[in-house]
């Protein structure tokens, strides 16, 4: 990490600076010659990382005298100030994915697209707020070629803030939903902040949903299955082996369901052709793609198939879901499982009760709900004697294994708090 070194070196005027090794927020992960970042507790654990070999500790908490250590008055601030320069010091191309719903789905994919043909890095995990979003900037090396970042936020300025730190060449906006309503209380206010992007971002190289209501005006490439869509998705099809679709006369397969996971698939293909990919590399990429754990994640165990979709909930990723499952298995015996969904304000037990009547419309035998919105919601109407509410979700997974059919799917679905994939292990 020779250029970060030398942003350093010459911020804070450290003539013998060794070359740092990694960066690293996690006192565990320090290694010989690791930048260290002492964020909140992390304060503690300085004479720990010196000892371990750290080359530079940066810290807004520190009494001692170790000349190895910068105090600053916030280490946050600083991490994204630092970010922010070493992007600009990096000759490499930065590609910004934010939206309500499919964000990580379309990073795992646009990174899997152009790690055919580039070195790329990507988020891991849920690292796309202020703090994860600069520290992923300092993990980039110098050979690097492309970034794929996620961008999330529950209010705004948030992805304001994001694009300042990594001044983005692309942008991906997947679609505007109800995800953070409690903060922002109008789906109109969520455009508005996650469109904070858009000035950021060339018409050229911005890549939105073209169905979207907030979205399909924008001067961007519009991406969709409407004919207003200046890419436009054809020919799509939704098996248990995979979705095939069409765009701009290549036929694409991807081993996953739904359209909405076609339209974050359809946005690869735009980005991957924009950086001048063929359509054999952009299948290859699609072959070998590699998701983030419990986004329509197929998992059997004891001849049931669970979908685990447990990452996260909202009223928009909850039909999407109950959707594509509606269409899937329809061999074996169907068992919904929704947990409630989190930060939706005051109107909350309405889409609860949405979500019920939209899985009491799909082919499905039996709905088991979890959490006291659910619980609210199923109270609302007026038949539902399909729907079962549960206090523990270990009963949830006793109930499931005890049906008589021999064959199951099981659709898991709620949002983050709510921890449903607990019920695959019981």
């Amino acid at each position: 990490m020779k250029i970060l070194t030398e942003i350093l070196q010459q911020k804070y005027n450290l003539l013998n600076l060794k070359e740092i090794a990694n960066v690293v927020m996690d006192s565990r992960k320090v290694k010989e010659n690791s930048l260290f970042f002492a964020i909140n507790n992390g304060n503690n654990y300085i004479d720990e990382v010196l000892e371990k070999g750290a080359t530079l500790v940066i810290a807004d908490n520190y009494l001692g005298s170790d000349k190895r250590v910068i105090k600053v008055e916030d280490t946050i601030v600083t991490m994204q100030e630092l970010a922010r320069d070493y992007r600009k010091a990096l000759k490499l191309v930065i590609i910004g994915i934010t939206g309500s719903n499919g964000k990580t789905t379309t990073k795992d994919m646009v990174y899997s697209v152009l790690s055919q043909k580039y070195r790329c890095k990507k988020t891991e995990g849920n690292y796309n707020n202020h703090i994860g979003l600069p520290f992923t900037i300092l993990q980039l090396e110098d050979g690097d070629e492309i970034a794929v970042l996620e961008m999330g936020m529950s209010g705004f300025g948030e992805i304001d803030k994001l694009c300042e730190i990594s001044s983005p060449d692309y942008g991906i906006i997947t679609n505007i939903g109800d995800s953070h309503l409690e903060f922002l209380k109008t789906r109109e206010n969520v455009f508005k902040a996650k469109g904070e992007m858009i000035k950021y971002i060339s018409e050229e190289n911005l890549i939105v949903y073209g169905d979207d209501f907030y979205l399909r005006n924008l001067a961007g490439v519009t991406v969709g299955f409407g004919d207003n869509c200046k890419e436009q998705i054809r020919d799509f099809q939704d098996m248990e082996s995979g979705l095939e679709f069409m765009l701009d006369g290549e036929n694409y397969h991807v081993g996953l369901n739904g359209k909405h996971n076609c339209l974050n698939a359809a946005m690869s293909v735009v980005v991957g052709k924009k950086l001048k990919i063929d359509s054999s590399l952009i299948q290859k990429g699609f072959q070998n793609l590699e998701l983030t754990p419990m986004r329509f994640q197929k998992i059997e165990k004891d001849s049931i198939i669970y979908i685990n979709d447990a990452y996260n909930a909202s009223p928009i990723s909850m039909n999407y879901s109950l959707e594509t499952f509606d269409k899937l298995y329809n061999d074996r015996e169907k068992i919904v499982v929704l947990g409630d969904m989190l930060e939706l304000g005051e109107n909350e037990i309405e889409y609860h009760k949405q979500v019920l009547e939209k899985a009491l419309s799909i082919r499905v035998d039996k709905i088991y709900i979890y959490g006291e919105r659910m619980k609210k919601a199923q109270s609302l109407l007026k038949n539902s004697d399909k729907i079962e509410h549960f206090q523990d979700k270990k009963r949830i997974s006793e109930k499931i294994k005890k049906s008589p059919l021999e064959r199951k799917a099981v659709l898991l679905k709620g949002s983050r708090g709510m921890k449903m994939e607990e019920i695959i292990e019981g």
